[in-house]
């Protein structure tokens, strides 16, 4: 099984991939967050950071691009190949109603003779590289998966990673499983499944649905709980000083890095609205870690989390 970690803009940039990497089992690939293409055509600094290769040694990293002009997303996809990548993903499944307004992300799929075009024009002019495709099922239904598809399968997708949900459902409601296992019966590229893995219990009655898939997506469930994977695989399980080694090396990075405490305080109440998910008295800590309002307050409540909170065996994301 290949294993990718989804993106997720303001967590998973390169300093929180490369101490994700050091602490716990990573996944075989990191997606990054996506890279927008502007009229100046050059990759903004803040995104060139995340790829640059030296931030990004020992992973394997795909770099995502959005956007529906295909002259400047070709123009960014061969920046990307100058640095060294082989593979680039377009995004189709950013729900985003800002960027969905704009015919990007899970709004392309609402365009679908234009997206034909932008996908013959990028596989056309890209052809010495490969290309994956991250998407929803549909913008307003998933009946338009079938369509999809149909389009899909014209080109040769590196991997269609499928979040079956539609964009106006962002992460509401129980994924569309019906459209996953058309995909699954009928792409003539490989797919990869994602959304809603939470627990390795999850993971067991996805792979005994669809007992030939090969490529799993990790995001939420990935995020609350950095020991998912290796649950999966039975090679580890939670541990709060490893939990805790982890946290404290990226509150420090982020001090050293970030130019404010409002920024690094940001940053860490982010990742603590999914990783809260797996310590007992929970609500409590939420509760205080959201209210929070200097790095000397924060440091203290998360030293009481860790002497008086314990890891819930078998617990994970919570919507």
């Amino acid at each position: 099984m290949k294993f990718y970690f989804a993106p997720f803009e303001g967590i998973s940039w390169y300093v929180y991939r490369n101490l994700f990497a050091k602490h716990f089992e990573g996944p075989d690939c990191y997606v990054t967050p996506f890279i927008a293409p502007n009229q100046k055509r050059e990759i903004r600094n803040k995104d060139k950071q995340d790829v640059l290769p030296k931030h990004n040694e020992g992973l394997h990293v795909i770099p995502q691009i959005i956007g529906n002009r295909a002259d400047e997303w070709i123009h960014t996809a061969r920046q990307l190949q100058d640095m060294g990548y082989e593979e680039v993903n377009l995004n189709l499944g950013c729900p985003s109603n800002t960027v969905a307004a704009k015919g990007k992300g899970a709004g392309f799929l609402a365009r679908p003779a234009q997206l034909k075009e932008f996908l013959e024009e990028i596989f056309n002019e890209l052809s010495d590289m490969d290309i994956s495709v991250k998407t929803r099922v549909g913008k307003q239904d998933p009946e338009e998966f079938y369509e999809l598809l149909d389009l899909f399968n014209s080109f040769p997708i590196k991997c269609l990673m499928i979040h079956p949900r539609i964009q106006k459902e962002f992460y509401r409601g129980a994924p569309h499983r019906e459209q996953f296992a058309y995909a699954y019966e009928h792409s003539k590229n490989p797919v990869c499944y994602n959304g809603d893995i939470f627990r390795a219990e999850d993971y067991k009655k996805l792979i005994e649905d669809y007992p030939k898939l090969d490529e799993v997506m990790l995001g939420r469930g990935l995020l609350a709980n950095p020991f998912l994977l290796e649950e999966i695989k039975g090679t580890g399980k939670p541990d709060k000083k490893r939990l805790r080694a982890f946290h404290d090396e990226l509150f420090v990075t982020y001090q050293e890095l970030l130019f404010s405490e409002e920024v690094v305080l940001h940053k860490m109440k982010e990742l603590w609205h999914y990783m809260i998910c797996c310590f007992s008295h929970k609500e409590e800590y939420d509760k205080r870690i959201r209210k929070a309002k200097t790095l000397m307050e924060y440091k203290g409540i998360i030293s009481a989390l860790f002497a008086e909170g314990d890891l819930v065996e078998g617990a994970g994301y919570q919507p």
